[in-house]
């Protein structure tokens, strides 16, 4: 191989990464870790700073399987460890890791819809994704609390026949960004609807109290059962995302450039959609309907690293943790009480959506 293709190739290979989304990485890393940290320090049973630190890098978690594969797989912590230790890590950092997981498949999911639409206000949420998906995961608990087991998998095909209603609905000879938009508003508002009557089928207390925090999102009692659940999925939709890039840059385009390039637009877009409900449901199933990351998320990383999907899904899937991190942290910490991260999301999502609407000319429209 000569040199000259040897650069081609490692410019193809490297050319994503530039200042701007290292800086980006390096800030949602940053965030993520304080917030992290911040999160686990309090608690009924404060522990100090240092002593955080110490339990996160105790290196006799760190470089055990044993243990490590003890708390991805559930079982007794072993005796020689710290009590700050089994504290942190068998009762607090999941909470963390799940908002990393959370953060990420929103985000990306968010990232996936807009360019499938080509519309940069499309996301989960406004698309009615999150509602069909949310719809799915309270029936079950509600009506057959039996399958809980089946979370993700009841939350995929839920938020799958809300995006196909959703189509459908906006399919008049095609579609366009404002008819799928206005569409999904219909479509998640129905099912909306659908979640509140669920309400009066449930006689236990309970079961109406969880059902609420899945309704707000919420990342409170989460554990390794969460964490275990939302891994595996997310191991597998934030590469995929990654390694489509290309071809989400390429459906941005445009469907006729798409098919004058030997594009299958109506395949791919398809398959592009289903990762992204795959990775919405993913979220809804361990955290309920945490609105607007989908949205802000794609949309702030735009801004900074441009609309190049080789950039913009990497720059998402560090941005998403650190939005859902960061905005827990302040739903539990700096209010007076603590609320459901999902809150804190919507009070800063909604405005930022119409801020959207506002600075548009062609609205929605990438």
């Amino acid at each position: 191989m000569s040199r000259r293709t040897e650069a081609e190739s490692s410019g193809r290979l490297f050319g994503r990464f530039d200042g701007s989304l290292g800086a980006l990485m390096l800030a949602s890393t940053a965030i993520v870790i304080v917030a992290g940290l911040l999160q686990v320090s309090f608690g009924a049973y404060s522990i100090p700073m240092q002593d955080v630190w110490s339990a996160v890098t105790d290196p006799d978690v760190l470089f055990d399987p044993t243990v490590l594969g003890t708390l991805l797989l559930g079982g007794e912590l072993p005796d020689h460890l710290s009590n700050e230790t089994v504290v942190v890590w068998s009762l607090r950092l999941p909470r963390v890791f799940v908002g990393v997981l959370v953060g990420a498949n929103l985000a990306v999911s968010g990232a996936i819809f807009q360019a499938v639409t080509r519309n940069e206000l499309a996301s989960p949420f406004v698309l009615g994704v999150s509602h069909g998906a949310g719809f799915a995961v309270l029936l079950t608990l509600v009506v057959f609390s039996g399958m809980a087991v089946f979370l993700p998998l009841f939350a995929a095909l839920g938020g799958i026949s809300a995006f196909l209603l959703v189509y459908a609905v906006a399919w008049k000879g095609g579609t366009s960004p404002v008819r799928l938009v206005l569409a999904g508003v219909v479509v998640g508002t129905v099912f909306h609807s659908f979640q509140t009557a669920l309400f009066f089928m449930a006689d236990n207390l309970a079961v109406v109290q969880n059902a609420i925090s899945w309704t707000t999102g919420s990342l409170t009692g989460t554990d390794w059962e969460q964490v275990r659940i939302a891994l595996v999925p997310t191991l597998f939709v934030v590469p995929a995302a990654l390694v489509s890039s290309r071809q989400l840059n390429v459906l941005l385009l445009g469907e006729r450039t798409a098919q004058s390039l030997g594009m299958s637009v109506e395949r791919i877009r398809f398959a592009l959609s289903t990762l992204a409900i795959v990775a919405a449901s993913t979220a809804i199933s361990v955290a309920g309907i945490v609105g607007f990351v989908g949205l802000v998320v794609p949309h702030l990383v735009r801004t900074i690293v441009g609309s190049d999907y080789r950039k913009l899904m990497l720059g998402c899937a560090f941005a998403g943790p650190a939005l859902v991190v960061g905005a827990d942290v302040g739903a539990r910490l700096a209010l007076p009480v603590q609320v459901p991260v999902g809150i804190v999301t919507g009070l800063l999502g909604g405005p930022y959506f119409l801020y959207l609407m506002r600075k548009q000319h062609d609205v929605g429209e990438i």
